[in-house]
């Protein structure tokens, strides 16, 4: 770690994750990693999930903001720290302040979660909105820090940080003697940092994957070109995730000790989170379901023993919702038909007795008479169904066409 408020040039050492982990025992939590039988069977081999979903403030961020914190120096201390954060790093830095008796402000960028937010305000900090993205906030801190003498916590470019992170690496070796591959869920880079130096360490042959959203996947691009690039544009609903240039020192050390990173869809997100809280008993947010996502995008190209790092559980109820709807419906599980049936008394009622002896559950049900793809003497009917998966959908929509049902595809 660095010495009282002098920031360390280049990367941390291993030393600096140790003595991390020694400074954050009875502060963070040794979370739990807890063996999937239903990813193992998917994958073929054994998966563990590490639960930083369960960390204190919800997120492995509380880790890298302690010890950044707690290595200032008391005039540092004196002055307070400043943060930019979607949520999670925000939590982290307002926790360490409010244990260390610093005033700390926290810049999030509008639409930042609510619970995030309130989560912050409850650790103590003062919240302040600005800009689109996490970048925009991250200019708003720094221009409060120029103005005010606050210390910027950066949320992940600096290696204070990543040292922090790095526990959670320390912490899979110990609970996973024999992992064979570590999938991490990946913004920034300070958790896929900080993780692959702690495994390269001790085990070089483990694989260390990088998983970021394919819609704020700033490291591919960034690696071909040898240096950090910023995005374009963003989207994704994986806020904890979405930041759109890694930082030099992050870039640094994924370039050289990072395996490979790989991307994965909104779909597959919102699959892996429906999964997690269906099969393993497990909320966490899109950003935190990630590197499940890569294990069920592609369940043959991992070696296990695997480790997948549940990053975060800090989820807008209202969001929650949304994606477990988006998860259902990317998983088969509902089913959106355009009927055609004649236009006479009793059509509709023949139909969901149909539709009804398949076992589908209608949820939605509307009628359309004029459009040009209809004859004269018929009527579309569009129907929502709850399904029990892919191959239930395909046999309801097989028994409609037996039945002599047109489906407008």
């Amino acid at each position: 770690m660095s010495g009282p408020g002098q920031p360390t040039p280049g990367v941390p050492t291993i030393a600096d994750v140790h003595a991390a982990a020694r400074l954050l025992e009875g502060v963070a939590v040794r979370t739990p990693m807890e063996t999937s039988r239903w990813l193992s069977d998917v994958v073929g081999g054994p998966v563990s999930l590490k639960c930083e979903n369960l960390q204190r403030t919800g997120s492995f961020k509380a880790r890298g903001a302690y010890v950044r914190v707690a290595g200032l120096t008391e005039a540092e201390r004196a002055g307070g720290v400043v943060a930019a954060s979607a949520g999670n790093h925000a939590q982290g830095v307002a926790l360490a302040a409010q244990r260390l008796g610093i005033a700390a402000t926290v810049f999030m960028p509008e639409g930042a979660p609510i619970p995030k937010e309130k989560a912050t305000r409850g650790y103590g900090a003062d919240v302040v909105f600005s800009g689109a993205h996490l970048e925009d906030a991250l200019a708003a801190a720094n221009a409060f820090a120029d103005e005010t003498g606050a210390t910027l916590i950066h949320p992940f470019d600096h290696p204070d940080i990543v040292a922090g992170q790095a526990t959670c690496g320390l912490e899979i070796l110990d609970q996973v003697p024999d992992v064979r591959t570590v999938l991490v869920p990946t913004g920034g880079g300070g958790l896929l940092a900080g993780i692959a130096l702690a495994v390269k360490a001790a085990r070089p042959d483990v694989r260390v994957i990088g998983v970021q959203a394919s819609g704020a996947a700033a490291f591919p691009d960034s690696l071909a070109a040898g240096q950090p690039r910023a995005l374009e544009a963003m989207a994704t609903m994986a806020d904890g995730i979405a930041v759109g240039r890694p930082g030099e020192i992050t870039f640094a050390m994924v370039r050289d000790l990072v395996d490979e990173v790989v991307t994965v869809s909104e779909e597959s997100l919102s699959g892996a989170l429906l999964s997690l809280v269906e099969r393993a008993k497990m909320v966490v947010e899109p950003a935190g379901a990630a590197a499940v996502a890569a294990l069920l995008d592609d369940p043959s190209r991992f070696e296990t023993p695997a480790v997948a790092v549940l990053s975060g559980g800090n989820i807008d109820p209202l969001l929650l919702g949304k994606v477990i709807r988006h998860g259902l419906a990317a998983a088969g599980r509902y089913l959106y038909l355009r009927v055609c049936i004649k236009d006479r008394p009793g059509g509709l009622a023949a139909l969901l007795a149909d539709v009804s002896e398949t076992g589908g559950n209608v949820l939605e049900v509307a009628h359309e008479r004029t459009s040009p793809t209809l004859a004269i003497d018929e009527v579309e009917v569009r129907i929502q169904l709850e399904t029990r998966g892919v191959p239930h959908a395909r046999e309801v929509a097989a028994l409609l066409r037996e039945r002599g049902y047109r489906i407008i595809e």
